[in-house]
């Protein structure tokens, strides 16, 4: 027989692919495999939610290749356990304590419409149609100071998207209180009225945007209520975003928000190692939620102000101490009070908490102000400001004020010994306190600092007299930058001081970096530089510094902008005057999602903050840039050019403000290291859950292997 028809006519024995075993499951584990009738499901996710600790607690990890999962470190409770994931509907849940080995069966989506349930918010966003070329330069309804980067700045994170997510169940339709209009246009106007935030957002669309969105947000909404869905669709988690283990704990209250939190020292972050979380509540209440997630216990502390502040919101704040229109959630019921308005918190290397919150009303001290002998105030007088600093022992539980003639905003300690705490919100000057001579002394008086941004425009390295910011610029002169520090970020090793100028609003501002060198004198030597992005980045917002001194910055372009500043050619001297002198600087990387149809490529990402892990806190590396990603349900890091979507698939519309990162053992590998944050959204009855549902405090970590313990 020929060698061929031998080969023919021998049985053919093929080895049977090995069925995936369940990993070893130990006494604080869940574990199991995922499959359906397609077979084993990869990429998915698997969620552990507890009830019986004393707050509500999950736990989310992420399908292997072969749709193995293992839930790690649970603490003793009984939990239902899920499967979430993109092509899915969530399945039935089963009930486990630590200990169990469960298999779960997934449930295919019936159609694609049940799919895109579960897709981030940024799928269903950038659906909403942006207005054409020919509606702009006051040719349509749209004022003509705004151009169309303006219009994506006031529809992003400079404007809509700055103070909570959209694109989820809950804002891509109509609340049923509300479905009594007669087309979606008349329900938007009404919409925005709703609550204690109504004011500030009428004024955003009504008027500074001449009323134009409303019939964009109509279109969108009844295009969705019509059964078109998005135009592209989510990949499941690959690589290393398969590694990520989600923690989150309910905290607080559900009629109020957090801004973020902080849970270490960012300069020596092993401080407060397994320590407590302190949240911010902003403009929401004066009681700042406190979590020890070791005993996953929530306790509060109430801050006060000092006797005769006003009760009553502030000027300038982003919340009205009224209610235009009753809201479809809470009627005419006022729920944010807050006096003390604690924006933003930061950890000093002794633990101690130091806040950016008011303590009085508006008027400075006489020590701020003209005919002070104070040296930042015979040179630049400070009559207002909205807020200062206080500082949280959480030893005694003491709270102390610390009244400063600057506003703010933003708080970061710089790498210097005196442990100087820079601050943004100071409006037109950069404020800053030295918290080793305060500690010394007890005077803020004397601890404090602030100078104007003053520009080396006559180029001869030092600072001179100068002209005012509306004023041409003189060759014999220096001149005053009229901006001021959103974010703010020291130098780890130079001395020097970063901020970013926020593009708010809806007129052509793309923003800008900006660097201060303190020199020895400060309210008298400081030199500032500002640096503009070129297009296509536009619309900074928050930013952070890595250790080499390369900026980072959220833009609403869809863009993580980097600058290095080691790249410029140029850094004073008239040429520098408008900020646009050194575009060699600038670097931009594309966040992941779909973007808006019609503009090329881009991303709707809406990103509010950046972030720089300096220390490895997660486990990328050192000095890796990190974004919110609020629109993509997550955060997202840059790594070795490669966008990495850090999501949180439950509760649907997590929403970040701010993160931190920790490591509370160095020792402990992946165990000991995290990233913490917040839902900071300022509505989360939008949430997944509606209603009563609370923000939470979320946890991020990275194992080596999906399956890591």
């Amino acid at each position: 027989m020929p060698y061929r028809a031998l080969l023919l006519a021998a049985p053919i024995l093929l080895a049977a692919p090995a069925l995936a075993q369940a990993p070893a499951v130990g006494p604080k584990e869940i574990g199991g495999i995922v499959r359906s009738p397609n077979g084993p499901e990869a990429g998915v996710w698997v969620i552990a939610e507890a009830d019986g600790l004393p707050t509500k607690f999950a736990r989310i990890v992420v399908t292997d290749k072969q749709g193995r999962y293992l839930v790690p470190d649970l603490p003793d409770a009984r939990y239902s356990v899920w499967v979430r994931g993109y092509g899915l509907v969530d399945s039935a849940k089963a009930s486990a304590t630590p200990g169990s080995t469960i298999d779960l069966t997934a449930r295919a989506a019936p159609d694609a419409a049940t799919a895109a349930k579960v897709y981030p918010a940024i799928y269903w966003y950038s659906m909403m149609k942006i207005p054409p070329d020919a509606e702009f330069g006051g040719k349509g309804d749209i004022p003509e100071n705004v151009t169309k980067s303006g219009w994506l700045m006031a529809m992003k994170s400079n404007g809509c998207i700055g103070c909570h997510q959209l694109g989820q169940e809950s804002t891509r339709t109509i609340p049923a209180s509300l479905s009594a209009f007669d087309n979606h246009e008349e329900a938007w106007v009404r919409r925005v009225q709703s609550g204690q935030s109504g004011e500030q957002m009428v004024n955003q669309l009504a008027s500074n945007l001449g009323g134009a969105p409303f019939k964009y947000f109509a279109d969108w909404t009844e295009r969705i209520a019509k059964g078109e869905l998005p135009h592209t669709r989510p990949k499941r988690p690959e690589g290393v975003e398969r590694n990520i283990v989600v923690t989150s704990w309910e905290w607080y209250d559900p009629k109020r928000y957090l801004h973020d939190l902080i849970a270490s020292d960012r300069r020596h972050p092993t401080v407060n190692s397994y320590g407590p979380l302190y949240g911010s509540p902003e403009y929401s209440g004066d009681v700042y939620p406190i979590l020890d997630p070791m005993t996953h216990k929530e306790s509060s502390f109430r801050a006060p102000v000092r006797e005769g502040t006003k009760e009553a919101l502030g000027p300038g704040h982003a919340a009205s101490d009224q209610v235009l229109a009753p809201s479809p959630y809470w009627g005419e019921e006022k729920i944010w009070d807050t006096r003390n308005n604690n924006h933003n918190g930061m950890l000093d290397r002794q633990g101690r908490v130091w806040f950016a919150a008011r303590i009085r009303n508006a008027e400075t001290p006489a020590f701020c102000r003209r005919g002070s002998e104070h040296p930042s105030a015979k040179l630049f007088p400070l009559e207002r400001n909205n807020r200062q600093v206080t500082v949280l022992d959480p030893k005694t539980m003491t709270y102390r004020f610390v009244d400063t003639c600057f506003g703010t905003h933003h708080l970061q300690f710089g790498y210097d010994a005196n442990d100087t705490l820079w601050t943004s919100g100071g409006g037109p000057v950069l404020g800053w306190i030295n918290a080793k001579r305060l500690d010394e002394t007890g005077d803020a008086e004397r601890a404090q600092g602030w100078t104007a941004f003053i520009m080396d425009t006559n180029g001869n390295g030092k600072r001179d007299d100068y002209v005012e910011p509306d004023q041409p610029t003189d060759p014999t002169k220096d001149k005053r930058f009229g901006g001021g520090f959103y974010a703010v970020m020291p130098h780890p090793t130079d001395g020097s001081v970063w901020g970013t100028q926020a593009a708010f609003g809806a007129g052509n501002r793309p923003g800008a970096v900006i660097r201060v060198d303190p020199g020895s004198n400060p309210p008298a030597t400081a030199l500032t530089e500002v640096y503009v992005p070129p297009m296509p980045g536009f619309g900074i917002r928050g930013g952070d510094i890595d250790k080499d001194g390369v900026v980072w910055v959220s833009m609403a372009s869809g863009h993580l902008g980097s600058f290095d500043r080691r790249k410029c050619k140029v850094t004073n001297g008239p040429a520098a005057a408008t900020g646009t002198h050194c575009p060699e600087g600038w670097a931009f990387h594309q966040y992941p999602g779909p973007g808006f149809q019609g503009l090329g490529e881009n991303s709707a990402e809406s990103s509010y903050y950046t972030w720089v892990d300096q220390h490895n806190t997660f486990g990328l590396g050192e000095n890796v840039p990190m974004s919110t990603g609020n629109l993509n349900d997550g955060l997202i890091a840059l790594k070795d050019g490669k966008m990495i979507v850090l999501r949180v698939p439950y509760p649907l519309g997590f929403y970040a403000k701010g993160f931190d990162g920790r490591i509370d053992d160095p020792n402990a590998g992946w165990k000991g290291r995290g990233l913490w944050t917040t839902s900071g959204d300022r509505t989360p009855w939008l949430m997944e859950g509606g209603k009563g549902a609370k923000p939470r405090v979320v946890h991020f970590q990275l194992r080596p292997d999906p399956l890591a313990k």
